[in-house]
């Protein structure tokens, strides 16, 4: 963990607790996007999983963060998923809801690390991918998991959520 920036160093510590070992890697540019991590990595870019923090809206009006890990391939249908998961609507979370929710910035939220455990959407899509290569909690730290172990960690529910 000597050298990682300190939300990556919570990431490690939630990854050894969760008995995974995986290496969290600092890259010299950033992963931002599924494109950019990609390329930087030589896989294709459905292996990345994004990680993106939406609000689930309920039909009392009562709203909570959502983490839906994707495939970098394709985007999230909301209406399609909010109605899967019995949802009025889902709506992409601002940057400081991210930030309050994960204590991570956009573009390198971790699957596990944040203040509070979040409901996770984990994309069936991923499972055809190893490894998976998900944010280690900065838009320049990245990380291999197996389908398996996201889903786990996690305690993700497994949905189709994009096109």
């Amino acid at each position: 963990m000597n050298g990682l920036p300190e939300r990556s160093r919570i990431v490690q510590a939630a990854l050894a607790d969760a008995g995974v070992r995986a290496e969290i890697r600092v890259l010299p540019d950033s992963a931002r996007t599924a494109a950019l991590a990609a390329a930087t990595l030589g896989c294709q870019v459905g292996a990345i999983a994004n990680s993106l923090v939406f609000i689930g809206v309920a039909a009392d009006g009562g709203r909570t963060p959502l983490l839906i890990m994707t495939s970098g391939r394709h985007r999230v249908d909301t209406d399609a998923l909010a109605g899967r998961l019995g949802l009025a609507g889902i709506v992409r979370a601002t940057p400081d809801q991210v930030r309050a929710s994960t204590g991570q910035a956009i573009g390198g939220v971790a699957p596990v690390g944040h203040p509070e455990p979040l409901e996770t959407i984990i994309d069936v899509t991923l499972a055809g991918y190893h490894p998976l290569w998900v944010a280690g909690g900065t838009p320049h730290t990245i990380l291999p998991l197996s389908y398996a172990e996201l889903v786990r960690i996690t305690s993700g529910r497994e949905e189709q959520v994009g096109d």
